[in-house]
């Protein structure tokens, strides 16, 4: 094993092409960056077997490995274990993301959550419900509006509030970038928020919903899938070909709601918080 340069990039693209859906969080900081390590946000492990690049780790605010055979797994354990904790979550396949936990929970444990599993569905044609025509790209000058959902949302998923010890800057600091890469999607009523969702990750071949949220007096009424529909259809025709997300299996309304706009499973991911 070692870390990856910029002249590894044909390799480690090889082999995220593997799996493009399920490796698009890895795959958007490779592409971003070309394994330039100031763009990188972090380092990416390569594990060798026979000269051969067949699985990564990406380590940085999070630690999520890519293609991980067990012993690739084992070893990014390892190296993980004797750097130190320097992220604030494990995420990936699960059979990855759980081996490793295994061998780093006597270090790093105990986490302040397991989510042990959590499906990866994907798209790829038009949704099967009719889109939300008041679902729209959120503008920059609606960030004040936007971002107190944001906030919600994050708490509601995470646990902890974004606004950390930095009074929330960097979180909103990333809400302005999506918004001005026009990946921030949102239906407004009264001047408020009632449906959101971003488009976190992007890649040549595939991008990852996040953040989707309804305001909790308006669930229950349509909105999520009329929502998704209209994200996807401007995910589909203007970012990607590809869209996916992984949301918690205990969520049976979310699930409920993605598999009715067309959404299906393609992998199962896990999460470990700190």
């Amino acid at each position: 094993m070692r870390v990856l340069s910029p002249q590894d990039f044909p390799a480690v693209a090889g082999l995220l092409d593997r799996d493009p859906v399920v490796d698009v969080f890895v795959g958007a900081r490779v592409h971003a960056s070309k394994l330039a390590s100031g763009r990188l946000g972090g380092e990416l492990w390569g594990f060798y077997e026979r000269a051969e690049l067949v699985s990564a780790c990406y380590a940085g605010a999070n630690l999520v490995p890519v293609q991980a055979t067990p012993a690739a797994a084992r070893t990014f354990a390892d190296m993980a274990a004797r750097r130190g904790r320097r992220c604030s979550s494990l995420v990936g396949p699960a059979d990855a993301v759980m081996t490793m936990w295994d061998l780093l929970r006597p270090e790093w444990g105990p986490a302040r959550e397991v989510r042990a599993s959590q499906p990866v569905m994907a798209l790829t044609s038009g949704p099967d419900v009719p889109p939300d025509p008041e679902v729209r790209r959120v503008e920059p000058d609606e960030i004040d509006v936007l971002h107190p959902a944001a906030v919600a949302m994050f708490t509601e998923e995470v646990g902890i509030s974004p606004n950390g010890s930095d009074g929330g800057a960097y979180y909103r600091a990333r809400l302005v970038e999506l918004i001005r890469a026009g990946r921030s999607f949102a239906r407004f009523e009264d001047g408020e928020v009632v449906f959101k969702a971003e488009i976190g990750a992007v890649t040549p071949r595939a991008c990852q919903v996040q953040g989707v949220w309804v305001r909790p007096d308006r669930r229950g009424r349509g909105l999520a899938a009329g929502g998704m529909a209209a994200v996807v259809a401007h995910a589909l025709r203007d970012i990607a070909p590809a869209v996916s997300l992984y949301v918690n299996d205990y969520n049976h309304a979310a699930l409920g709601t993605y598999r009715r706009v067309g959404f299906r499973e393609v992998g199962c991911f896990a999460t470990v918080m700190f």
